[in-house]
């Protein structure tokens, strides 16, 4: 997820990579449309007040409510800046949090809830981790009374609601909280050295066509650098773009689309594209550093990591979308209520003021985590936001425009296995130049063969 801490960004950095990179274990923002600057009203319903001037967050989420809760989280410092801010507030409520390192706090959080006993009242689950706690029903269901809270998917990016779904998706078991959309950062001052595009809003429009990316990586190739990390990350991108399993449990990495952007992964690859290893190991450091590295595909939440890693490269990184036209977050996390809670209502009343007030938003963006509620992405202090280590890039209002581009997928527990069996194939593609179509259907074969039991086992499962 994000940067709230160097120690916790690295921390997050290694599972991200994980997922990303094969070999480890692993769009262009057009004019579209944006959302209509809308606030909450009293009932949490987008809209303006009688008077047409736009309305601004709830702040009211409960004061009448008392109790005490304890949270689990991975991010240190930030949690408990934001439950003292809350506690102000509503000093009825006493909140503890208990920072627990990222590893642990989710096999412990998973062990708990199998157990019956010992969970915490609400606990931060990290998006790739979240499958794990999607069945069973040992989560609160945020779409029942007494939370109700549909009354704010209109104000939430519809990849951002969604990936919180049961994987029937019908139960809402995690609460949105941040957005992350897969942004290039990319080191403006070379490429415009090289005479290639390097206004953001420009090159966007140009990688957004393969073949104008990949003449981009070979004029980058024959100067010694290069475009990215990860060799074989733009299939792993478009793949994570649509999810592995579609609601029928039927796998759907075979597409067309993904047949082409493996095509062009292959060619890549072949002009030596990447360096295949983090941009935060040792190494990589070096490649950034000497101007080797120029590019580095990341959440939305990376420009800060960059900043700590590399302050003397301040003003030179801008950032726009990735390339391919690929729209995917990387990333991201949610609150979730354990069914074991015995201080639901106080957990209730904690969880809508950390996602939907101004107050708190105030902090979390310090922390480079990005609202996933379009209202509060939309308010001046946020939107209009410069980023002076990119530039002065208003890079925020980039963000929110490429979150409303993200298509939606239907996350399951199965999606950590699907990747076992993609990973192998696409390497072979790579490293044998196998057929991409080939590819594809073998990686379907695999799937439909191996994880036939589980697949049943689920559907059933999810039928009762």
């Amino acid at each position: 997820m994000k940067t709230m801490h160097k120690k916790a960004w690295l921390m997050i950095m290694v599972f991200v990579l994980l997922l990303t990179a094969c070999s480890n274990g692993g769009t262009n923002p057009t004019n579209t449309e944006s959302p209509s600057n809308t606030g909450t009203n009293a009932e949490g319903q987008s809209g303006n007040d009688e008077n047409g001037k736009e309305a601004e967050p709830e702040q009211n989420f409960g004061k009448d409510v008392k109790g005490e809760i304890t949270i689990w989280a991975f991010n240190e410092n930030v949690f408990e800046e934001v439950a003292e801010a809350f506690m102000a507030e509503y000093p009825s409520i006493k909140v503890n949090t208990v920072f627990v390192p990222f590893d642990e706090l989710h096999d412990k959080l998973q062990t708990t809830l199998a157990s019956g006993s010992g969970a915490p009242d609400i606990a931060e689950v990290e998006q790739g981790q979240f499958t794990r706690y999607g069945t069973g029903g040992v989560l609160e269901n945020l779409l029942a009374e007494p939370y109700n809270a549909g009354k704010f998917k209109d104000l939430v990016p519809e990849y951002n609601w969604e990936r919180w779904m049961s994987p029937d998706g019908k139960q809402l078991l995690g609460m949105p909280w941040d957005s992350t959309p897969g942004v290039y950062y990319y080191r403006a001052d070379i490429f415009e050295e090289l005479g290639l595009p390097s206004d953001p809003e420009e090159l966007g429009e140009y990688i957004t066509d393969g073949e104008n990316y990949l003449n981009l990586v070979q004029i980058l190739s024959a100067n010694g650098k290069y475009a990215f990390e990860w060799r074989d990350g733009p299939v792993h991108w478009a793949g994570d773009e649509i999810g592995y399993f579609d609601s029928e449990l039927n796998w759907i990495r075979d597409n067309d689309r993904l047949i082409q952007i493996l095509d062009y992964t292959k060619r890549g690859n072949q002009l030596n594209w990447a360096p295949h290893m983090a941009h935060g190991s040792d190494e990589g450091k070096q490649l950034v550093l000497s101007g080797q590295l120029v590019g580095i595909a990341l959440g939305s939440w990376g420009a800060r990591g960059l900043a700590l890693d590399f302050p003397e490269l301040a003003g030179k990184w801008r950032v726009t979308n990735l390339p391919f036209g690929i729209n995917f977050p990387i990333g991201g996390s949610s609150f979730v209520i354990p069914s074991q809670s015995q201080n639901k209502e106080a957990a209730w009343v904690y969880m809508q003021w950390v996602m939907r007030s101004e107050a708190a938003w105030k902090i979390w963006t310090k922390h480079s985590i990005q609202p996933g509620y379009s209202d509060i992405a939309q308010l001046p202090w946020y939107a209009e936001q410069a980023n002076e280590y990119l530039g002065g890039q208003l890079d925020y209002k980039l963000y929110e425009q490429l979150a409303q581009l993200i298509p939606t997928k239907r996350l399951n527990p199965l999606d950590g296995q699907g990747w076992g069996l993609w990973v192998p194939r696409i390497l072979d593609a790579l490293d044998k130049n196998v057929d991409s179509r080939t590819t594809l259907q073998l990686a379907k074969e695999d799937a439909e063969s191996m994880l036939k039991d589980e697949i049943e086992k689920l559907r059933t499962q999810l039928q009762q």
